[in-house]
């Protein structure tokens, strides 16, 4: 019997590349049903919903209920909608992520003169005015800045291409601040949200993904075992590098299986 009872698996990087699965993936995805542990899949992408993620593994044979996805976005609406609910949001991000906000009655559309709170993201369409904006809304310190991931890039097929930590580190640069909250993996609002799915504790949970910065550290934070897979962003001269230290590193998810 495994000693673990949930297991917290990224998504690109980790099960996916881009449109295509990663080999083997779909079989350590049964083993560790099969082994009793309860899932979680847990993407620091804010555009999509759960669906969209339910159907897009479901396309490569790996059949999730979508109720068993977490994301940054969801993080980050649950976040606002606890601390932010009166707020005037200024949101650079993109309509998935803004559609979440609008279904808890979140108050979007707000320019840099009324903004309580600026809530950065990926947004492919982002432009200087933009920027503009949300450095003039932050001029004001009362104003809270609030990213919904840390991840500078985003793994795909052949390349990588930039994600919301590009987004969020150019707001830095035009307004001298950082971030008064970072809401995905590995915030304290992340392991929150991903325990509080799970049920169980986290010293019975293994964390499974291909960022030692969000995956690895969210595990280590939370004392969770984890595991690093070299299918995505980071290969071994990294880990070497690292102050942080997966527990075990795989060449890809297919070899789950040896850590049951």
């Amino acid at each position: 019997m495994s000693a673990y009872r949930g297991a917290i698996l990224d998504v690109d990087g980790t099960i996916v590349l881009g449109d295509q699965s990663i080999p083997g993936a779909a079989d350590a995805v049964d083993v560790l049903r099969d082994a009793g542990l309860d899932l979680l899949l847990f993407s620091n992408n804010p555009t999509k919903r759960r669906d969209h993620y339910a159907d897009r593994l479901a396309d490569h044979g790996i059949e999730i209920d979508p109720s068993r996805f977490l994301t940054a976005a969801t993080v980050t609406a649950e976040y606002l909608d606890e601390h932010h609910a009166g707020d005037d949001l200024l949101v650079v991000g993109e309509p998935g992520l803004e559609d979440l906000l609008v279904e808890r009655d979140l108050a979007l559309g707000a320019g840099p003169d009324d903004a309580d709170a600026v809530v950065a993201s990926i947004d492919r369409e982002f432009h200087y005015d933009r920027l503009t904006e949300a450095l003039w809304a932050l001029e004001d310190d009362s104003a809270a800045f609030l990213s919904t991931d840390p991840d500078v890039t985003i793994p795909v097929e052949d390349h990588l291409v930039p994600g919301s930590g590009a987004i969020v580190g150019a707001i830095e640069a035009a307004t001298g601040r950082q971030p008064d909250r970072v809401l995905g993996k590995p915030a304290d609002t992340a392991i929150d949200a991903a325990l509080e799915r799970l049920g169980v504790p986290p010293e019975s949970v293994l964390v499974v993904g291909d960022r030692l910065d969000t995956d690895i550290a969210l595990g280590e934070r939370a004392g969770m075992t984890t595991a690093l897979v070299l299918t995505g962003v980071t290969d071994r001269e990294d880990i070497d590098d690292a102050e942080i230290t997966p527990d075990h590193v795989l060449e890809s998810i297919a070899e789950v299986e040896e850590l049951l």
